[in-house]
């Protein structure tokens, strides 16, 4: 083969593929050109390779093969921008979607606390029932139990455990999903029950003010997340139920994937008030301080979740990973 001639004669071609492979935006007819003349370019390639194997010549249509080959196929993004992109669309995008599992789940698990706190601090009897009354004014005097809770070990070490023992409690919500949500409607109960007797019992000894400002600064933020942990679980059980027009087994790995890329969010969420928890809420901050900075944190994230979510969510993200990522589905009668 006569290699001068072979390159004269598609030179054109090669200028070409490369052109259109350095182009951030193509249209149609240019895509359906690029295709080609990439497939062409691959042939040229091999038979340089079988018949006259010019290391220059190959080096050159390799690299034109290869970036064509990115410009066809996508070009992977780096791995800080997939977490910047998941943080910025792909969350934001899941909590807006999701908003009415979790905001109904939260309407009603405060409702709920507030009921069982009212009940708690007004009936003596049903207090007497937890907890004797010398009990009672040891957990409830200052200094006691629920005061000392916040301040009795090293700030480190504290964030460590509430960030892990919130977390266990959001990843019980999104995995007992599965089960048809039932047991995800026993730890939102648990959790109503344990905030709901601390309020009342807190309330009874006339100190609820001080409760509140020891809950507000971390709590909003922290009882967030576990609502909408909660609201994905129920979510999830519904999915058993009720796929919709998907098959089970589709609308099982769609919900699967997106509680996955959800947990990854809800972690975070919970590191940080779990930093709250540990560094803020025992500080010697005055109350009004600490309290106006947990509902700074707590709007910041509905903002995140409701504002940058549906901005997102109509730009078409839908909370679940890439569509270069996922398998291909074969079309299924409704």
């Amino acid at each position: 083969m006569d290699l001068d001639v072979f390159v004269a004669t598609h030179q054109g071609e090669w200028a070409r593929l490369d052109a259109l492979a350095r182009r951030p935006r193509l249209s149609g007819e240019e895509a359906d050109e690029l295709v080609t003349l990439y497939q062409r370019a691959t042939g040229h390639l091999a038979k340089v390779q079988a018949a006259a194997p010019d290391p220059a010549l190959i080096g050159r249509l390799t690299g034109l093969v290869s970036r064509a080959r990115s410009a066809v196929t996508g070009a992977r993004t780096n791995g800080w921008q997939d977490v910047a992109r998941y943080y910025t669309v792909s969350f934001p995008a899941a909590l807006y979607r999701a908003r009415r599992w979790w905001v109904p789940v939260a309407a009603v698990s405060m409702a709920a606390t507030v009921l069982l706190a009212w009940w708690m601090a007004t009936h003596p009897e049903v207090r007497n029932s937890l907890v004797t009354p010398d009990d009672l004014r040891e957990m409830t005097r200052p200094g006691g139990q629920y005061e000392a809770y916040y301040s009795d070990r090293p700030a480190s070490s504290f964030a460590a455990q509430v960030w892990t023992n919130n977390a266990w409690i959001a990843v019980q919500c999104l995995l007992y999903g599965i089960a048809l949500g039932i047991p995800v409607l026993l730890v939102m109960w648990t959790n109503v029950v344990n905030l709901g007797v601390g309020i009342g019992l807190m309330a009874s000894a006339g100190r609820l003010d001080v409760f509140l400002g020891l809950l507000i600064p971390h709590g909003l933020l922290e009882l967030t997340a576990v609502f909408v942990a909660g609201g994905l679980g129920l979510r999830l059980g519904w999915t058993v139920i009720d796929p919709g027009p998907r098959t089970r087994t589709v609308a099982l790995a769609e919900q699967g994937r997106s509680i996955i890329g959800m947990s990854i969010g809800l972690a975070t969420v919970l590191a940080v008030s779990g930093v709250l928890e540990a560094f803020v809420t025992p500080s010697g901050l005055p109350t009004w301080a600490r309290i106006s900075i947990g509902v700074l944190a707590e709007v910041a994230f509905l903002l995140y979740a409701l504002v940058l979510g549906r901005k997102a969510a109509q730009g078409g993200e839908v909370g679940d990973v890439d569509a270069a990522d996922r398998a291909d589905l074969q079309p299924v009668a409704a």
